[in-house]
């Protein structure tokens, strides 16, 4: 374990070092410098957007005090940046309390809350706060409060003390591809109810699932007597997954359309799509970030929305 914290730790100082001869350099072709460049670079880990492994963010920070740090890292880790398609790892129903740090030992304390998380979720969790915090040069072992107890595993064995090197790295390759059927509702020549179509689709693994639904939603169907329930030139703005709810945010142009269908069979084919993939059961539409919309002037998206199977038709023939 000291070898492996040496290692860390001169991994640290040689940051340091190219931090600042990168500070003092000038990019050629008369480009200004890189802002980023002036202070210290750390990861963030994250979820990907499907769940199943981690994805990191850049931090940078001119902070150098222990304390101001393991304030800042926990501060992002609770915080997915904006342009990213991912997950917190800590869901947000868990209430982060507080660390205490002994040594080189730091403890995280959170409410009962976490020791109910799926398992496969809380491996990933203690991962990814594993491989955030251990960048830190003074930190060897982390151990985990939940309701002011020590963590237990499933089998009730306390987890006790771990670090980064405990876990079989899930950090996914950007070159990963998988091939998956996904279920999309699109309507009938009426316009009044949801007929389901699978679809098989090859995607990058790091892909948000729920902005890759919603786009082929909008290229429209491709079996017979199957009809599309939105303009296909409707712009997503940005998709993202929090605590099992999907936020779909759109331009206006969602609220535009000359299609022959009901109202709520356009956005229930968005929210039965969404709800067809295991990681989110409810949605928020959004215009512009706005909740305060009116859809076809006559449903109000200030709402969260749930699968309604009610609306689901007989597969024409």
């Amino acid at each position: 374990m000291r070898t492996s914290k040496t290692k860390r730790i001169m991994g640290y100082l040689f940051a340091i070092l190219a931090t600042a001869l990168l500070a003092g350099c000038q990019v050629g072709g008369g480009q200004a410098e890189h802002e980023e460049s002036e202070g210290y670079l750390y990861q963030i880990y994250y979820l990907n957007s499907s769940g199943t492994g981690l994805v990191t963010a850049d931090y940078w920070t001119e902070t150098t005090e222990d304390d101001a740090l393991i304030y800042e890292l926990m501060h992002e880790f609770q915080n997915v940046p904006k342009e990213m398609e991912s997950q917190l790892a800590l869901p947000e129903k868990v209430e982060y309390q507080g660390y205490r740090l002994e040594q080189s030992i730091l403890y995280l304390y959170f409410d009962s809350n976490y020791a109910n998380m799926e398992a496969g979720r809380e491996i990933l969790c203690r991962e990814a706060l594993a491989r955030t915090l251990m960048q830190l040069p003074f930190v060897e072992h982390l151990m985990i409060y939940t309701g002011e107890q020590p963590l237990m595993d499933q089998n009730g064995n306390p987890v006790g003390m771990f670090s980064d090197t405990d876990f079989i790295s899930s950090i996914t390759d950007v070159n990963d591809y998988e091939k998956r059927t996904i279920v999309l509702y699109f309507t009938n020549e009426d316009g009044t109810v949801l007929l389901p179509e699978e679809r098989e689709i090859i995607h990058n693994i790091n892909t948000s699932m729920e902005r890759l639904a919603v786009t082929e939603l909008l290229k429209g169907p491709n079996e017979a007597g199957h009809y599309s329930v939105l303009p296909s030139d409707v712009k997503i703005l940005s998709v993202s997954v929090n605590d099992t709810i999907c936020y779909l945010n759109f331009d206006e142009s969602f609220l535009k359309t000359s299609l022959d269908v009901k109202p709520e069979v356009s956005v229930y084919a968005l929210v039965n799509t969404i709800s067809e993939l295991s990681s989110a059961n409810k949605i928020q539409i959004t215009i512009n970030g706005a909740t305060d919309a009116v859809f076809r002037e006559t449903l109000p998206l200030n709402t969260i929305f749930e699968r309604n199977l009610d609306l689901i038709g007989g597969m024409e023939d």
